[in-house]
This record gives structure tokens, sequence and C-alpha cells, in this order.
């Protein structure tokens, strides 16, 4: 189907964080707008009808933080198969970490991954790195870098280490009105560790990574953004120390936000017991306590969104030994189907304020278009079945990675058709055997 020729998509139940609106209705799309949302809508000629009867129409949901690996590592990942395995898990949109080989650091890698995703069936976002080479020495010319199409700058996978760095990184990109995206961790307290310093780690004989590692680092990046007047987002949120301080610098007034994994708020260090090295990720796995406070974060606005942290590896990096495998787990056709098992059914979050986190939040955080259903908007929706019962198989992941600890779960809501632009670019009904 092209961009013009009308959809009507007929009798969902329309979730719209930006409108506040949860009701069933029709909406229509044309040209690659929503060009109407109503009680009912009258069918155009020619156009094509969905029934979404029992169905959520949703914005199109945006994961904010992925590892495309494109340019160096095609064989974990490519800007084509990760935007595949985006729309297949419901994602019309994704922002691409810049921890390539080059680093997606200069004008030119910028544009690289911009004329790339053009042919991909998902909108993606370049996050350009805050240091040249993610060396944390130099800063990036990050006027330029915004120029060329990012949206974002992050040294991800590595800390910015030196305060004065990340003092002039929070004060360049504020002329920009980019958000520093921090990967919060003391690398001096992390070590050679691998999983969460604990019981645990101790019990299973693996190197620790204290929570601590991260808690400073996000007490730093805060009271550097407090001063600087800047805008600052913390990933991956792992621990119960982090989400207070973030909690306490929000009612301060600070321009901070932050996202959580759903490994983060599903899992604990509990599923490193079988040494499986699809549970290796940073920041680790950590305690039940933790796991808690972060799902409470999410209740309570302090973490803003949930970003799958999709971390592409191949096979044989995974088959290694716990010590010496990558740290890493893909996630962008398993974060919905968490989102609503974990989440959503178990009432931590309501159906609006879990769309708001996948859609509406990202685009504001990244200043980019989407998030609504709103007459003008872009057409970019994803439909869901909340009630499709589903195993997860890495097998059929569209990913050309297949690291994942959730094989064989069982989840409960699933993407059925994901649209972006009034193009459908993924119908379930269409790869299922």
């Amino acid at each position: 189907m092209s961009p013009s020729t009308s959809l009507l998509i007929r009798s969902g139940r329309l979730v719209d964080p930006d409108s506040r609106r949860d009701e069933v209705a029709d909406l229509l799309i044309r040209g690659g707008k929503i060009a109407s949302v109503a009680r009912r809508i009258s069918k155009p000629e020619g156009a094509e009808v969905l029934d979404a009867r029992g169905k959520i129409v949703a914005p199109g949901l945006v994961d904010m933080h992925v590892h495309l690996r494109e340019p160096g590592r095609e064989d974990e990942e490519t800007i084509l198969t990760g935007a595949r395995a985006a729309v297949a898990g419901g994602f019309t949109a994704v922002a691409c970490m810049p921890n390539t080989e080059p680093a997606i650091d200069t004008q030119e890698t910028v544009r690289f991954v911009c004329e790339r995703a053009d042919q991909a069936p998902a909108r993606v976002y370049p996050i350009a790195a805050v240091t040249r080479g993610r060396q944390g020495q130099s800063l990036t010319e990050m006027a330029d870098l915004s120029a060329a199409g990012a949206v974002a700058v992050s040294d991800d996978g590595s800390p910015v280490t030196s305060a004065e760095i990340l003092r002039r990184a929070l004060e360049y990109a504020s002329m920009f009105d980019l958000p520093v995206i921090s990967h919060c961790e003391d690398p001096a307290l992390s070590g050679p560790g691998v999983m969460h310093e604990g019981y645990l780690s101790t019990v299973l004989g693996l190197k620790g990574i204290p929570a601590l590692s991260e808690e400073v680092m996000v007490a730093r990046d805060i009271r550097l953004a407090e001063f600087a007047g800047a805008r600052l987002h913390i990933a991956h949120v792992s621990s119960a120390g982090s989400v207070e301080l973030i909690r306490s610098a929000k009612a301060r007034g600070v321009r901070v936000t932050a996202e959580a994994t759903p490994h983060h708020f599903t899992l604990t260090d509990e599923a490193v017991r079988g040494y499986d090295t699809n549970t290796k990720v940073n920041p680790p796995l950590r305690t039940a306590v933790d796991r808690q406070a972060i799902r409470d974060g999410l209740a309570d606005g302090t973490i803003d969104c949930v970003a799958s942290d999709h971390a592409p590896h191949a096979v044989e990096e995974k088959e290694l030994e716990y010590d010496a495998a990558p740290f890493g787990m893909v996630g962008l056709e398993t974060s919905l189907g968490l989102v609503l098992t974990e989440l959503v059914a178990t009432g931590t979050l309501d159906l609006m304020e879990a769309v708001a986190r996948m859609s509406l939040h990202p685009c504001r955080i990244l200043g980019i278009e989407g998030g609504a259903l709103r007459k003008g908007a872009p057409a970019d929706v994803t439909i869901i079945d909340p009630q499709a019962r589903w195993t997860v198989d890495g097998r059929a992941f569209h990913s050309r990675s297949k690291n994942t600890p959730f094989d064989g779960w069982e989840l409960t809501g699933r993407a059925e058709i994901t649209i972006v632009g009034g193009r459908i670019v993924f119908r379930r009904s269409e790869h299922e055997d």
C-alpha cells in the first residue's frame, strides 16, 4: 500500500496519551497523515479497511535506545535487519546508539545512518557520540552532528568519566536543545565485574559490579546538568538508589529524564544462576528490591520511558564462558510483550501510561514527531492484540541476532500490524507459520 492510499482502521480501542483519548473509534489515514479520528467514519472510495475490533490502536511505538551495529558489525545487525525487528515488535521508530565501528561521531557517519534508514521499514534516528571516537577526551562537533540529523548525543557503552568533559558537553548540547544520554558507570568501581555484586555473585564465583558504580555517576551527572541548566537523560536505570536520585532531582526542577529496560523491570540476578550469557548485561540484572524500585519509578513518573537497549551479538560470541562473553541482549521483539505482561497485567501501569512510556515520552525527549493520534500527525500507528498469547522463540526473530534470555517465555499481548507513514510495514498474519 502506498502512503497516498487511504486506510481506514475501524472500531479499535484508540489509546492516545497525547489527548488522553481511550475509546472505541475509527481512524482514517490519507497521504501518510492521520486525516480523521471519530466514533464513526464513512469509508472513502478505494480505501483499505482494517477491522480492529478487540485490538488496541496506539501511536507508533518508539524505542529510543537500540544498537544497530552498522557500520562495522553487520554480522550482528544492520540498520535494515534492526528496523525489520523493530516493526515486528510494533516499533515505528528507533534511535540508534553510536558505539559502532567507526563511531557515529561525524557528519558523514550521521548521514550514512540517515541514508541507510531511507531503505528501512521503520524510522531510524541517529544518536551521535559525545566525544570523538567515544574516547572521552575531546568533544565532537555537535553543531554539525545536529545539522546532519542527530537527535541526541551519547557515549553509551562507555561513561564520560571526566566531569569537566561532561560539563562542557552539557553546555554545548544545550545550544541545540540536544539531550545528553548518559551511561552512568564508574569504571573504577565496576572493574572486571560481570554481574551484580552481592550474595549471588559470591555464590556463583563471578566478579560483581556494585550498584554504587551506577549511583555515584547518576548523582554526579545530575549535579552537572543542574549547574548547566541542560537536558540530561539517564540510560538503562538499574538500581533503587538511582531511582531515588532521579526522583529527588525532578522534585528540584532539574531537567533530567530516564529510561528503564524490560529486562531490568522483569529479571533479577537470580537469572544468572544457570550461567546463561544472555543474562549478561551492563548495567547488570540486580536484586528484587531494585526491580521493584524500577517498577515504582515507572508508575510514579520518575522513569519516563521504556527502552529496550537492544544489543545484538553473534551466537559464537555468546557461547563463551560468562566472564568472556560480551554484555547485551536483543529486545525489540519482546519489549511490548514484557510491558503488557509484567507491567500492565500486574497493575503497575495502566494501558494509557504504558503507551505513553513507549511512544509519547520518547518522542518528547528526542524532539521528534510522533506519539499522538491526532489529525495532521504522521500516520505512525501500532495495532496491538492485547489477548494474544505467544511463546518467545529467538529462532523466529527478525533480528540478525538471537541472544535473548526470554526464549520459551509465555507472554500476553503482541503487535499485529505496524504502520509507518500510512504504509503497512508489518502484518503478523503474513509471518505466522
